[in-house]
């Protein structure tokens, strides 16, 4: 298969996905008699969208998680990445498969990218569902996530400056199940400048320090407050020697309103290349408002013979 059949593929599969999320409704003779009780909410009281906080904190792991650090470089190969991720914590036990197609254009200089959960699997206390104010009673079942699309620019690249990138990304709101608050039911968008400097050692051993600074932005549920925005940050540095990387960071970015919408976390990750592929361990510790721990694994197919040298 050629890699505009891959392409079109997966673009297929977006769209299906996208179809089934806005079709895929909540049940309205569903008796929430339980919910009003444990909540006391009476007649007259603000619907109970207005209770959820659309914030990372009270909502699932792919909710509004922190955006993948850039590393102030363009990928060189058109690729397909394929994701099992599970996700660590306590009252919310989550699982997912991901998805992800980037292809690079004008001789590396520009980029889009398309990605985002295909399908989750979650299981919440009735602690965590009351935290959230969720009306999913038995706190099980499955959601289909939010879709993302970005354009990537490379700005300066192999200079004596710093490689920059700049990303502008939008968030779409096909994301399902607001009313187990895993997903928001909103747009948002983000952009960020990404630098990163090639150094080698004496033992052959390649260093890249990269950092990263930017701005999210998501609509909320609060009508004082429509939207919540927030300064994006990471830094961190890959080492990488024949077909080995490992890399580890810190990113997160902060809210101004202050309702656990100040993600921290830590990011490790270690590649293995191969001639047209490469997989992919990733371990993610969140350190506030985010309170998840994550094993991921990627299998990426790159398309064309540009992938590594």
């Amino acid at each position: 298969m050629d890699k505009w059949a891959w392409v079109k593929s997966g673009f297929l599969l977006a769209v299906f996905v996208l179809i089934a999320s806005v079709v895929n409704g909540q049940d309205p003779n569903e008796d929430y008699t339980w919910w009003n009780e444990t909540h006391g909410w009476k007649p007259g009281d603000p619907g109970w969208r207005n209770w959820l906080k659309i914030s990372p904190g009270f909502m699932g792991p792919n909710a509004l998680p922190v955006p993948s650090v850039k590393k102030g470089i363009i990928e060189e190969a058109s690729n397909i990445e394929i994701t099992a991720s599970s996700h660590f914590h306590r009252g919310d036990p989550t699982q997912d498969f991901s998805g992800r197609i980037f292809i690079p254009f004008a001789d590396n200089k520009i980029a889009v990218e398309m990605y985002g959960v295909i399908i989750e699997h979650y299981s919440f206390t009735t602690e965590i569902r009351d935290e959230r104010f969720a009306r999913d009673r038995d706190g099980k079942g499955t959601a289909m996530g939010d879709f993302y699309f970005s354009t990537l620019i490379q700005i300066f690249k192999n200079r004596k400056f710093p490689n920059t990138l700049l990303r502008l990304a939008t968030k779409t709101a096909s994301g399902n199940n607001l009313k187990a608050a895993r997903y928001t039911d909103s747009p948002g968008y983000f952009f960020d400048l990404s630098f990163s400097k090639n150094y080698t050692t004496q033992n052959n051993f390649k260093l890249k320090p990269f950092g990263l600074a930017g701005f999210y932005s998501w609509q909320t549920n609060d009508e004082l407050r429509l939207q919540n925005d927030a300064l994006m940050y990471a830094a961190g540095c890959d080492i990488a020697k024949r077909n080995w990387q490992a890399s580890g960071s810190l990113s997160g970015y902060s809210g101004y309103k202050n309702e656990r919408d100040r993600p921290m976390q830590l990011n490790f990750e270690l590649a293995k290349d191969f001639i047209n592929k490469s997989v992919k361990l990733y371990y993610i510790h969140g350190l506030r408002s985010w309170d998840y721990q994550t094993l991921r694994i990627s299998f990426i197919f790159r398309l064309n013979e540009a992938a590594k040298e």
